[in-house]
Formats: structure tokens, C-alpha cells, sequence
């Protein structure tokens, strides 16, 4: 028997050291390349926010394939040059077959294996759906007390326990994400300490709520989470509201959580679609703005999606999060 927690971080690191999981899923990196080069432009404002520093690391969580961080450079390299001759590029990634895609992409990159082992000095970080594979833990209400949920034999058993502290009804589930927790309290520490900017964009409410969000994903489709570890691409939705609080306490200066489609759309999103939809034939046009729909509009991942910003105090609002 084990605990959710534990069972999801087991079954996730088997999963992305011996699968492709762009077989299972599409991230908007990969929906167009408008969302990588928005997210570059916006970590060169944010640069000139921090006072232009030389150097500066330019580090991204989960980077997946290396798409959102090629067009991001490209981009950069464009509008900015001398960011890009600033920058040092880390990324964060614990995946062996995913650092080898990502290395065909950004062969200057350094790896590490987790956050908290980036160099010294200022950092603007960028992650895209990297706190949603993080493992949570589940917690039932039951009468007046609650108990916690483990995994045995592809089921849920229930242990009693001493629970959160937040309400909820009977038999409603309550989650927690330890490990964003500690990692946002971590990296807000250091923003304040070395300077610096984070981007977190992933899916989930904007204000913390119970209910039961963990999830598979198989082949593209929906899975049983509990059947055949490590097969399955395993997430949660992420609680915004409590990393924001958590970031706060450490003394980072915090902004939103912003629906994803607010934010593209103040960054860009459409005049650039437009701009690359000219001169195309009919069909792809067509498609490059059907692509950045699905990254913005409401009924897509416009609304499901947020952004949270961090940054040390005294920096100026990033791109975007201005009211």
C-alpha cells in the first residue's frame, strides 16, 4: 500500500523516463509556436526590468521537447539581442529520452535535475505544465474527521487522519501538492535573495476548491489513473491560490493568477497570428489561427489555464499581469 503521493511520483518518473509523452498529450508549445516566442518577449521586458543584469539565467521547468525554449530564443535573439548574448540557458528537466530531445533543440543548454540546484545569480524562469505532474495527496471527509487516501491493488483504500485545515462536506476531497509548495516557497526565497522572475502556466481555478482532479492520460484519452503504473501520464489540477499565499509569505511579490488567454491576448497573441497567417494559403492560415484559439479562447485552454507571476520586490509588474 502507498500513499497517493507517493504512488503518483513513482508512477510518473516510470512513465517520462520510458515514454514519449507527446504521444499522450499536446501542450501549447507544440499548438503554435506564437506561445514559445510571446513567452521569450516576455522574459526580455522582464530583463530590463531587473536592470539588464550580465549575465542572467534563463531557465525553463519541464521543458518538454525544447519547443517553447527554441522559439522563445528565436524570438529573443530577434527583438532583443542583447538579452540573448546575456543570457544563460539551464533547464530542469529529470527525464534521460527527454534531455536527448531537448539537447537536439538547445544544444547550449545545462541540465539539472531540479530546481534548487540552479547557479547563483539572477533568474527568470519559465514553466509550462510542470506543476501538474507533480504527486498530491487526497484527503476524504468523513463525519467529523477526515482520512487520507492510499493505493492498493488499483484501488483507493482510506486511512483516518489529521487532515487540512479547510472546509469541506462529506465525502468531498480535499488535495494538497507538497512538492509545489516547497518549491515555490524555495524559489520565492531566492527571488528575493538574487533577483529574478518566475512564470507558472498549468491548468486549474484561480481560487483554491475541493474536488477530486487527478487524472490519466493514455494515448491521447482519458485513463484510469489507479491501472497499469507508469503507463499513463498522471496530473492534478494546480492550486493556484495556495502557491500564491505560500510565495507571498516568503516575501516574493506575486502576480495573479491570470486566465492564460487574458494574458496572451495582452501580449500578443493575435496581431502575431495574424502576422504569420499572411501569405499562407487558405487551409494553413486557417489552421494557425484555429491553433491560437485553442490557446486563448474560454472554451479551450483559455479559462482552465492560468498564470502566476513571481518576482523580487521593487521589480516592475511583468508583461501582462499590469493592472
Amino acid at each position: 500500500m502507498q500513499r497517493l503521493d507517493d504512488f503518483m511520483a513513482a508512477a510518473n518518473a516510470a512513465y517520462y523516463a520510458h515514454h514519449d509523452p507527446y504521444a499522450d498529450f499536446t501542450t501549447a508549445p507544440e499548438i503554435s509556436q506564437v506561445f514559445g516566442e510571446l513567452l521569450g518577449l516576455w522574459a526580455a521586458v522582464v530583463w530590463q526590468g531587473l536592470g539588464a543584469p550580465d549575465p542572467v539565467l534563463l531557465a525553463e521547468a519541464g521543458p518538454g521537447r525544447g519547443t517553447l525554449m527554441a522559439d522563445a530564443l528565436r524570438a529573443i535573439g530577434q527583438a532583443m539581442p542583447a538579452f540573448r548574448a546575456a543570457l544563460r540557458l539551464h533547464l530542469v528537466e529529470t527525464s534521460p529520452a527527454l534531455r536527448a530531445r531537448q539537447a537536439a533543440a538547445l544544444p547550449a543548454a545545462t541540465w539539472h535535475a531540479r530546481i534548487e540546484t540552479l547557479p547563483h545569480g539572477p533568474l527568470i524562469l519559465l514553466a509550462n505544465e510542470f506543476l501538474d505532474a507533480l504527486p498530491i495527496r487526497q484527503f476524504v471527509r468523513r463525519g467529523a474527521g477526515w482520512c487520507e487516501r492510499y493505493v492498493a491493488d488499483g484501488r483507493f483504500v482510506e486511512r483516518p487522519t489529521d487532515g487540512p485545515e479547510q472546509s469541506a462536506g462529506e465525502g468531498e476531497v480535499v488535495e494538497c501538492c507538497e512538492p509545489a509548495r516547497e518549491l515555490v516557497a524555495a524559489l520565492a526565497a531566492r527571488l528575493v535573495a538574487q533577483g529574478g522572475a518566475a512564470l507558472f502556466l498549468d491548468y486549474g481555478p484561480a481560487e483554491s476548491a475541493v474536488g477530486d482532479s487527478f487524472q490519466a492520460m493514455r494515448a491521447g484519452r482519458p485513463a484510469d489513473p489507479l491501472a497499469a503504473p507508469g503507463e499513463a501520464d498522471l496530473t492534478a489540477h494546480v492550486d493556484f491560490a495556495a502557491l500564491a499565499r505560500v510565495a507571498r509569505a516568503a516575501g516574493a511579490t506575486v502576480h495573479g493568477p491570470l486566465a492564460q488567454g487574458i494574458l496572451l491576448t495582452r501580449l500578443g497573441l493575435y496581431p502575431r497570428a495574424r502576422a504569420l497567417a499572411r501569405g499562407q494559403e487558405p487551409a494553413r492560415a486557417a489552421a494557425s489561427m484555429a491553433a491560437v484559439q485553442r490557446l486563448a479562447e474560454p472554451q479551450w485552454m483559455g479559462r482552465l489555464f492560468q498564470a502566476l507571476a513571481l518576482t523580487a520586490p521593487g521589480v516592475p509588474a511583468p508583461p501582462g499581469f499590469a493592472a
